[in-house]
């Protein structure tokens, strides 16, 4: 009888990434491929759709009058407006239709002669809300596809560490280091299927760990809590909430009009850019607007300028002075999803998430090969 192997630290990750891996394979593999579809959702929905534009005919219509003439038409209340520097992309208006509502509707508008823009809706937009219902909840009720997502995603990171060590070779030394790095296409195809799982997977592994730690964060609270604490800021604490400031007033003070608001912060942030305004409120009666530079090399470098009804201006937010753990915190959605530096970003995820798609079936051929066999396999 032959001597009996001895069961190492190497055998152990081995045996856990290839059992993780077999358990855990159709939902990463379903997970991943949607997930690689809504890297480009809204340019696939653009694709089966008519471009929204609109001609620049003159000047633009005073805000005053748009917002309300959105509020008579929809008999809500106007709370958010969105100006693009693009003159060619229509305005966006968030209405509440009633108090109750919390993120509210968006209507689109041409601010040249405000008409309402109403997209057509194609057979995309349901295709990538299935796909969209696929990546976080595998079409369940979300109550039970968030947390089989979620403990899937932590297996896939499991297998992301893994992968990286298995990757290493035995010895450490350059000539069997570097074959890591390459697909050796001249190969016979289970050399060729085995170095698209291993080198492939070890290229886009950083991705991958990034769009899993981030993930974790719709798939559980507690998750989202401690990392929360550990970077000291609030993870989605930002979104659609307005800093309160205290304000006041005088005898002589007179409030403003949206476009004076306007006209303060594009004094402020003197640059060409998106803007975006938060409306006083019963609940805030400052205006909260933010800008982003149409030159910035990031998606989330938003400045922020608040604003009473009198004209003050109360604070002034530059992303450049925003510590680090509050740039962190609010940059885990477009971290998650690769459009935190554009196009580049999103291109690389792509890759990413398709690579990761393909890690369980080349991981399963693997497998499976080995298991028919039923001898050790040696790459020629």
């Amino acid at each position: 009888m032959g001597e009996k192997r001895k069961y190492t630290a190497r055998t152990f990750f081995n045996d856990l990434h290839l059992w993780l891996g077999l358990l855990s394979g159709i939902i990463i593999f379903l997970v991943c491929l949607s997930g690689t579809l809504l890297t480009y959702e809204e340019e696939i929905e653009a694709l089966f759709s008519d471009k929204i534009k609109i001609t620049a005919a003159g000047n633009a219509q005073n805000i005053e009058k748009l917002i309300a003439h959105v509020e008579t038409e929809t008999k809500g209340k106007v709370t958010s407006v969105f100006i693009p520097s693009d003159k060619s992309e229509p305005q966006e208006y968030i209405v509440t239709l009633n108090p109750e509502e919390r993120r509210g509707t968006k209507v689109l508008v041409n601010p040249y002669n405000s008409q309402f823009v109403v997209p057509k809706k194609t057979f995309a937009d349901d295709f990538m809300f299935v796909m969209f219902r696929l990546h976080r909840w595998l079409l369940f009720n979300s109550n039970i596809g968030r947390p089989i997502v979620g403990v899937a995603t932590i297996i896939f990171l499991i297998l992301s560490v893994t992968g990286i060590i298995l990757w290493f070779p035995r010895k450490i030394k350059w000539k069997y280091l570097k074959q890591g790095f390459k697909i050796k296409t001249r190969a016979n195809w289970k050399r060729i299927n085995h170095d698209l799982h291993n080198t492939l997977g070890f290229y886009s592994c950083l991705l991958i760990l990034i769009m899993g730690l981030t993930g974790l964060c719709w798939s559980f609270e507690d998750y989202r809590n401690l990392l929360s604490s550990a970077l000291g800021a609030k993870v989605f604490g930002e979104r659609g909430k307005q800093e309160q400031l205290p304000s006041f007033s005088t005898n002589n003070d007179k409030e403003i009009s949206y476009v004076q608001a306007i006209a303060l912060a594009n004094k402020h942030l003197n640059y060409s850019g998106d803007l975006r305004i938060v409306l006083p409120n019963s609940r805030n009666k400052n205006y909260t607007i933010s800008k982003l530079n149409d030159k910035k090399w990031t998606t989330i470098g938003f400045d922020v300028v608040t604003i009473d009804t009198y004209g003050r201006v109360l604070k002034s937010k530059f992303y450049e002075d925003i510590p680090l753990n509050e740039k962190i915190a609010s940059a885990i959605k477009p971290l998650h999803t690769g459009t935190i530096f554009g196009g580049i970003s999103k291109l690389l995820y792509f890759f990413a998430c398709l690579i990761a798609t393909s890690l369980p079936v080349t991981g399963t051929i693997i497998w499976y090969h080995k298991l028919k066999k039923n001898k050790k396999w040696y790459l020629s």
